[in-house]
């Protein structure tokens, strides 16, 4: 089993809450019993998506996800509304940064502001030992991986080797956003789960 421990207790003294999972089942079901009655955004996210989460949490809930919706665009602006948001990150420090990039921006902008409470779902191939660390795997490992599931013309999705900090019209990683701690105003709970999940 992963070592959580570390980045459990950097990420609780930077005020997130936390909790340890064996499985992704298993965190799927916490936030199933977590989150009741309430509005709940997704965040572009393949780790998401492999938990079944917008499914399993629109039994009780309304789920907004552009993934879903015919209309992406109006989904991503309904989703910054929402009580709850759920999303995960490109990668996780040991010492408790969570870093993620972001093509249009409504993930990125999500984590920052507008919501009760914000959870963040990170499967144990996103840890990292360093904040550097992080921002590398997020460039270089998780972006390109990205743009080649999503077909996009750029010398990343080819390779999928690192980033090239192309200027492609194509280019997904335009913005990054780093969180040193949860938000003023708003509560931000991270689940660490002992699989490989997402990119």
């Amino acid at each position: 089993m992963t070592n959580f421990e570390t980045v459990k207790q950097n990420l609780e003294a930077r005020g997130y809450a936390v909790r340890v999972f064996p499985t992704g089942e298993a965190a799927a079901d916490y936030l199933d019993a977590a989150i009741s009655g309430k509005s709940v955004g997704f965040g572009g996210s393949a780790t998401l998506e492999a938990l079944g989460l917008y499914e399993r949490l629109g039994r009780r809930n309304k789920t907004v996800w552009h993934w879903k919706w015919e209309d992406p665009a109006a989904a991503r602006r309904e989703a910054l509304a929402t009580d709850v948001y759920l999303t995960s990150a490109n990668a996780l420090a040991e010492t408790g940064e969570l870093v993620n990039i972001d093509g249009t921006g409504n993930r990125a902008a999500a984590t920052l502001y507008g919501h009760e409470k914000v959870f963040f779902v990170i499967g144990r191939n996103k840890l990292a030992p360093s904040y550097d660390g992080a921002v590398w795997r997020a460039r270089n490992v998780a972006a390109p991986q990205r743009a080649r599931q999503l077909g996009k013309k750029t010398p990343c999705a080819v390779t999928c080797d690192r980033c090239y900090d192309c200027k492609s019209p194509e280019r997904i990683c335009r913005g990054l956003a780093v969180l040193w701690g949860p938000m003023m105003g708003m509560e931000a709970e991270v689940l660490l789960v002992d699989e490989d999940l997402g990119l």
